[in-house]
């Protein structure tokens, strides 16, 4: 990304890596024939999110810092996160002095149990909303009337008429078209990625996306024929967006 020039994207979706491998120990059946897990599994848990906190800590600025660079003043930064990286990201975000708006909860009701029992199952991710210009200066996109309207299947936080919420009721299932080319670990519900874009995009924005994985940010842009360009380090996970991307035939509704 530090060849974009500045000022040049209107919108960033990031759903870096959240650290939650550290400590911990992770295993796979490799002989199982799914496109996206064996191997890089392994690498996935092992490697690039598995960094100490100061580690961690110079990555989030790094990219965050480019950004804050790219993305113009009147525009967005969206980032997702749990409990395990998201207070550091949001002290990254303050410490660079890109203005949080809201801190978005995506409630997922169909949430993975917790098998230990000794902690409460973790049904939530957090989303932080952000903007580059400054305090005195909020000239981001926000689409208030559309939001309003807006209604979402299941969604009982979302009334039509009304104002949106801070907390998403979107279960975290995907559908069978979204998973057909393979799976990523953290992969995230199409809804989720439109949602974000619905509410903050403009009809000719362009949208960065850091951490592409399996290229769900990809496909919602695309579907609301936006223009984008994404970034993936893996492989394995760049040529399963690419497999999506292909196959995809957009629903141009912005």
């Amino acid at each position: 990304m530090q060849q974009l020039p500045d000022n040049s994207f209107d919108i960033a979706i990031a759903d870096p890596p959240y650290n939650v491998s550290k400590g911990n120990k992770w295993s796979w059946d490799s002989s199982a024939n799914v496109p996206g897990f064996g191997g890089n599994w392994t690498k996935f848990m092992a490697q690039w999110d598995d960094m100490s906190l100061g580690q961690y800590m110079d990555f989030s600025i790094a990219w965050i810092s480019q950004l804050k660079r790219i993305i113009k003043p009147t525009g967005s930064i969206w980032v997702h996160g749990t409990y395990h990286n998201i207070g550091l990201v949001n002290f990254v975000l303050q410490m660079l002095e890109v203005e949080i708006i809201n801190e978005v909860i995506w409630y997922k009701r169909n949430s993975f149990p917790n098998l230990s029992g000794r902690r409460l199952t973790a049904s939530h991710e957090t989303i932080l909303w952000a903007h580059t210009g400054s305090s005195k200066s909020r000239k981001y996109n926000f689409n208030y009337e559309k939001s309003k309207e807006m209604t979402f299947p299941g969604d009982m936080m979302k009334l039509e008429g009304k104002q949106m919420r801070t907390v998403w009721d979107i279960p975290n299932n995907k559908l069978k078209s979204e998973l057909e080319h393979g799976k990523h670990p953290t992969q995230k519900p199409l809804r989720v990625s439109k949602r974000i874009l619905e509410i903050s995009a403009k009809s000719n924005d362009k949208v960065l996306i850091p951490f592409a994985g399996s290229g769900t940010e990809c496909i919602a842009a695309m579907e609301l024929g936006l223009e984008f360009l994404a970034y993936e380090n893996d492989p394995e996970y760049f040529e399963l967006a690419q497999r999506r991307l292909n196959s995809h035939q957009p629903i141009l509704n912005f």
